[in-house]
């Protein structure tokens, strides 16, 4: 192995960051555009409607943020290496859905939650598997999937909404308590102002971004998006690599359903939506770019807080149709994204 190649494959070991390479590591991003972005908005509803940073509707647009958000930070894993995964929406309703299943069969809320959590990985590692091993393109492997794994939810539901503790006619199960456990108090309400569901996000920005910048698992990763072949001559397993960050995903996908669950106390066999392609804008404008090699899960998380909760919460104080939402939420990405493209050149050029 030559020189460079010894060089690359040195670090194996986890070390601990020190307190200023963490605070880098978590806010120093790729592009400020995201931020420019949210500032403007910000500053926009501020001078035309004040009402909107009323107590209530700052956790409307907290709360709101978090699904697409917790997707955003995993799905900057798959980014980071040129790859991405359209089926998170279907997981994240799949996991919900699974996971009110078994409460109702009886199940401890939180053995349930760790079950469905499980199977979300499971289905990450399908994806893996047929990425890297079945050598399918991730877009379409993963656009296949995630109409499999719709379709199975629809299957298992009978395509109606689950409500822990009561049964499909929302009569209360006998002697079935999910609905009052813990596992669902914990979660809800808010703390200092802001909603539980929103610190959990937070969490879990933090705890990747540790993974992405400072352990081998995240080195491998983003050297197997900077450059493929120099990372496989170094010794780096690219489909070892390419099966955990998918099923990194996945699990990451099962929590935001757990957290769809925990909110709504109800599992919609309908929920998730267009969460993938939120997610994917999310992490694009956050700052992580499609030819990868980088990434910044702080990012993808700011991003997400624009698109799904100042954007669209912000909307109808401007009397603006629901009809219109989408044309808003393509018009901010594209300014984003061309905000980055004029940094980005500027950089270049200097």
């Amino acid at each position: 192995m030559s020189a460079a190649g010894e060089q690359q494959a040195a670090p194996r070991r986890t070390r601990i960051p020190s307190g200023r390479e963490l605070y880098r590591g978590l806010f120093e991003m790729q592009s400020n555009s995201v931020l420019i972005a949210v500032m403007l908005v910000l500053a926009l509803f501020a001078l035309l409607h004040p009402s909107f940073y009323s107590a209530r509707q700052v956790q409307v647009v907290l709360q709101s943020s978090v699904y697409v958000g917790v997707i955003a930070c995993g799905m900057s894993f798959l980014i980071a290496m040129r790859q991405l995964d359209l089926s998170v929406s279907s997981i994240l309703a799949l996991t919900a859905g699974i996971g009110a299943l078994l409460m109702n069969q009886g199940w401890n809320p939180w053995i349930a939650a760790l079950a469905a959590l499980g199977c979300a990985g499971l289905m990450g590692l399908v994806n893996g598997f047929l990425v890297q091993t079945v050598r399918i393109n991730a877009l379409l492997a993963t656009l296949a999937t995630l109409y499999v794994y719709n379709g199975f939810n629809q299957g298992l539901t009978n395509s109606n909404t689950v409500t822990p503790g009561y049964s499909s006619n929302e009569v209360p199960l006998a002697g079935n308590h999910a609905a009052t456990s813990s596992f669902f108090t914990t979660f809800t309400g808010n703390f200092l102002g802001i909603p539980i569901a929103f610190w959990v996000m937070i969490g879990i920005a933090i705890v990747l971004t540790v993974i992405l910048r400072f352990t081998p698992f995240g080195y491998r990763l983003r050297s197997i998006g900077s450059n493929p072949d120099a990372a496989m001559f170094s010794g780096i397993s690219i489909p070892r690599v390419t099966y955990q960050a998918f099923f990194l995903v996945g699990i990451v996908s099962g929590l935001a359903g757990l957290l769809v669950l925990i909110f709504f106390r109800a599992a919609d066999p309908s929920v998730g939506g267009a969460d993938n392609l939120l997610a994917i804008a999310a992490v694009i404008i956050g700052g992580t770019p499609m030819r990868g090699g980088s990434a910044t899960v702080i990012g993808a998380m700011v991003g997400a807080i624009l698109l799904t909760g100042v954007i669209q919460s912000g909307l109808p104080y401007f009397n603006i149709s629901p009809n219109w939402t989408q044309f808003a939420l393509g018009a901010v990405i594209l300014a984003a994204v061309s905000i980055d493209s004029v940094v980005r050149a500027g950089r270049r050029r200097g």
